[in-house]
């Protein structure tokens, strides 16, 4: 409260503080001085000076007022004088004092702010909240200033769903006329939605309105979707939403009465109340098609109307025609063409008249292609992906799919929009894309650790749009428990600015096959590749497209000579046949071709289109193999709409030989050049946990039992010359809080199956009676029981080995004193060896997985049970795979 104090001497007002307000000393409403004090009408002004500024010049104080030296004054000018001062928001406090004439203006600026501090706050950052604040650091502290800033915290905070937060805002004052202003924050529960209560319907029951609505009742469940939370912008949109339900359901004159959310008395929750009318339900009565468009006939208008005469009314089905006469009519060349429906109730009968009307409009061209916001990619890069130029028609469908093809490049934003507007004439049309580049360098270095690969090193470069030209430019090294690679590569979209895609390829991958017994992991082979690839790709159509490539690598498979190695030899008793059949060093050229066609809305994250590819590699232009493999792959994906997407794949393949390698249970199609399948391909196995298989099961010394123990079985997956796999994925959405987490869960079902090779001869150990004489081969009947397999030792020229008294091998026969040496012998004991999973019975999993885009790198984890498997098949529950970036 201020005052002034006029006459013959000087009183001062201040402002009073209020405990209620802690800005309270910032007020500035004026007192009414009593009537005794008023002035005589007519004084007249002397001087007007003016004390206790510091920042502000005194002429810059008076040139606020209406009081000047030689100008009568009343007590209402000095009255109005001091509302004038304070609507500048300068001071904090102001005095006037009048000493006959001579006025006196004594003023105390407000503060210079020095910092601006947030204290409480856990679920809003502070940079969240600071980009609210209006105060800043060296700005004269006002206090409309500071409640217009508490008031935009509240609302932050209300958008989040906490209605029960408050801000008590503090001022600690500092030397020189400084403050530092304190936001405390008590950001209290989030507000929840207690209830949903519907009144007025009759039809459809409290819970089936309450699915159709985006807002949820807070359930325990629920506690990672925000679906629950108070938002009254949902609010809105639920009305929306139940509207839209029975407009479909034909009820035509149903209407939201009244929506109410009400606080809980202890102001955490709310409960909201719907009051709804249905009204009566309606049939569709004529359907009419009035076109003043030439090309654009009424005899047609049966192909674009999904319903007839007689069927319920459905308000979804009317927009879903309008948007498809629109489009219609935008293929045909007439950008601006809108279709209108005009409606006829005839409540007697309760049937709904539908006329669609079509006005005349000019066919649209193309004025100009304008592109905006892209400061590293060049305008060619995006002017090449539109299927639209300058000049020509207009056509929606061209332009949806310029869309498309831009956003698959992956350096803009989502949801990219090509912008349509009005040209410089009623038959011009301006098409603007506004893109947001996005960071399309990639410099990873990351660790972690995986179900498949164990522990895993990777550091990658990678520019998907080098120096602006939407080339991509790679560089890798990955490491990991049984595989490395190091590759190079680089590709070149555009040749010579002509629409044919060029790239190479330059490799070194090393890989170890294992198998497990116990918990001890055994390597089974090496194999290390080294090549190029070169390869190119030339579109046929605006959805077909045909790439061809060369590959030149050669292939090194190896064994381990001191584990599987007999006299320099590699021994089938050791290592298995179709291991010794494999090992080699060879050339692969190969010659292969892509049949692809792709109308996916998107090609890194689909929601929409179909993509199937057919692919064939010869091998054989020269080197050492020749096979032909063929592989088709196709995925079609369904946006349901609510953010559930439905994605459907299949792939197959055959491998066809074109060598005779011989010999009993070899086949033509090496190990290594079959298919495998398994974790990661189909969920719910283990690591090539499908198809043929060799599985060695050892004996309980002396007896004819085999040990069946898992863990003990060595098992040798060994692929097929033919496989199939199928997916079918749903994808489901969860609130805004996860989907800014980056969780994206899914459930899912996977069948397939590998198979076609030829059966591999399996080895066979004597049976022994109990003299110790042959009686036959494993498996061993009756009373008799497997017995070792022994094999001499040689040296390098074949002769057989001794060992000598001190251990060594020696080809000497006796020792110094003539005696005899024993016989250097290498036993192997029995096993039983079985060849199972050769079977194209579908392997069929289901289950649920969630993707995580965490802080730590990406992270993927699956539960799926297999509800289908062959003998042999190696199931696996749970599967995850986490990577961190550093």
């Amino acid at each position: 409260m201020l005052g002034t104090i006029l006459g013959g001497f000087a009183a001062p007002a201040h402002a009073q503080t209020s405990e209620q307000d802690p800005l309270a000393q910032f007020n500035t409403e004026a007192e009414a001085v009593d009537p005794d004090t008023a002035l005589v009408p007519g004084a007249v002004i002397r001087s007007v000076q003016v004390e206790g500024s510091q920042r502000i010049e005194p002429d810059t104080v008076r040139s606020y007022i209406e009081l000047a030296p030689g100008a009568t004054y009343t007590r209402e000018d000095l009255d109005e004088a001091l509302r004038d001062l304070f609507e500048t928001e300068l001071f904090r406090d102001v005095e006037i004092r009048d000493n006959q004439g001579d006025i006196v203006i004594v003023v105390q600026e407000n503060p210079v702010i020095n910092r601006i501090l947030l204290e409480g706050n856990r679920r809003l950052d502070d940079e969240d909240i600071r980009g609210e604040i209006r105060l800043a650091p060296r700005q004269i502290f006002t206090r409309s200033r500071a409640r217009a800033d508490v008031s935009r915290i509240i609302e932050l905070y209300r958008r989040r769903g906490r209605f029960a937060a408050s801000i008590e805002p503090q001022m600690v004052e500092l030397d020189q006329n400084r403050v530092d202003i304190v936001f405390e924050i008590s950001e209290g529960p989030r507000s929840r939605v207690q209830q949903i209560n519907v009144i007025g319907n009759e039809v459809y029951s409290d819970s089936d309105l309450r699915s159709e609505m985006a807002t949820k009742q807070s359930r325990f469940f629920r506690f990672f979707s925000s679906s629950d939370t108070f938002d009254p912008d949902r609010l809105a949109f639920d009305q929306q939403r139940l509207r839209q339900f029975y407009l479909t359901e034909g009820y035509a004159d149903f209407r939201v009465v009244s929506a109410v959310a009400e606080l809980t008395p202890d102001r955490r929750d709310f409960i909201i109340t719907y009051v709804v009318e249905e009204g009566e339900r309606y049939r569709f009565g004529d359907l009419e098609l009035d076109s003043d468009l030439r090309d654009f006939r009424s005899e047609q208008f049966s192909n674009f109307i999904p319903m007839q005469t007689g069927d319920w009314y459905n308000a979804q089905q009317i927009e879903d025609t309008i948007d498809r006469l629109n489009e219609t009519a935008g293929l045909l060349g007439y950008a601006f063409a809108e279709a209108r429906p005009e409606f006829n109730i005839n409540r007697e009968d309760r049937t709904m008249d539908v006329r669609f009307r079509i006005e005349e409009t000019p066919r649209v061209y193309v004025e100009r292609i304008e592109i905006n916001g892209n400061t590293l990619t060049r305008d060619k890069v995006i002017r090449r992906e539109f299927r639209l130029q300058e000049g020509d028609a207009f056509n929606s469908f061209l332009v949806r799919r310029s869309q498309a093809r831009i956003q698959s490049l992956g350096f803009f934003q989502e949801n990219f929009e090509i912008a349509q507007s009005p040209g410089s004439a009623p038959d011009r049309i301006v098409l603007t894309a506004n893109v947001e580049e996005n960071a399309t360098g990639e410099l990873q270095l990351s660790a972690g650790f995986s179900s498949l690969e164990r522990f895993i090193l990777n550091f990658s470069v990678r520019q998907r749009n080098f120096m602006g030209k939407g080339q991509e430019l790679r560089a890798g090294v990955n490491w990991s428990s049984f595989s490395n690679s190091v590759e190079l590569g680089f590709t070149e979209p555009y040749l010579f600015d002509r629409n044919i895609a060029v790239g190479v390829d330059l490799f070194r991958r090393d890989f170890d096959s294992f198998n497990f017994i116990g918990n001890d992991r055994n390597t089974t082979y090496q194999q290390v590749s080294t090549g190029f690839q070169i390869r190119a790709g030339v579109p046929l159509t605006e959805f077909w497209t045909l790439a061809l490539r060369y590959g030149l690598s050669q292939e090194d498979v190896t064994l381990d000579e001191n584990t599987f190695f007999i006299n320099d030899e590699c021994s089938p008793l050791l290592a298995g046949r179709f291991l010794c059949d494999t090992i080699g060093n060879r050339i692969i050229s190969s010659v292969g071709y892509s049949l692809v066609y792709n109308n996916l809305d998107n090609n890194i994250r689909p929601s929409s289109g179909r993509r199937i590819i057919l692919s064939q590699d010869f091998a054989g232009v020269f080197g050492d193999v020749r096979y032909l493999r063929t592989r088709i792959d196709a995925d079609q994906f369904f946006n349901l709409g609510s953010g559930f997407i439905f994605g459907l794949s299949a792939e197959a393949g055959y491998t066809l030989s074109f060598e005779n390698r011989g010999g009993a249970g070899v086949d033509d199609i090496r190990l290594t050049d079959r298919f495998f399948l398994g974790e990661p391909q189909i969920r719910g196995f283990d690591i090539r946990g499908v198809g043929p298989r060799v599985q060695r099961f050892s004996y309980t010394p002396g007896t004819n039992e085999l040990i069946t123990d898992p863990r003990f079985v060595v098992d040798d997956a060994i692929g097929g010359r033919a496989y199939y796999l199928a997916r079918a994925e749903l994808e489901i959405p969860l609130g805004s809080g996860a989907r800014e987490l980056g969780f994206r869960p899914s459930i899912f079902v996977d069948a397939g199956a590998v198979f076609g090779v030829t059966d591999p001869v399996l080895q066979t150990f004597p049976c022994l009676d109990a003299n110790g004489d042959e009686v036959g081969r494993t498996p061993c009947t009756g009373d008799a029981i497997p017995g070792p397999i022994v094999t001499r030792l040689l040296d390098n020229n074949g002769a057989p080995l001794f060992i000598a008294p001190d251990g060594t091998l020696t080809t000497d026969s006796v020792d110094d004193m003539g005696n005899a040496l024993a016989e250097a012998n290498r036993t192997i004991a029995p096993f039983l060896e079985r060849f199972v999973g050769d079977s194209p019975s579908p392997r069929v999993t289901v289950g649920a997985g969630v993707s995580w885009n965490s802080p730590f790198g990406p992270f993927r984890i699956d539960l799926a049970y297999a509800l289908l498997q062959e003998e042999g098949d190696e199931d696996k529950i749970f599967s995850f795979n986490i990577g961190t970036q550093f």
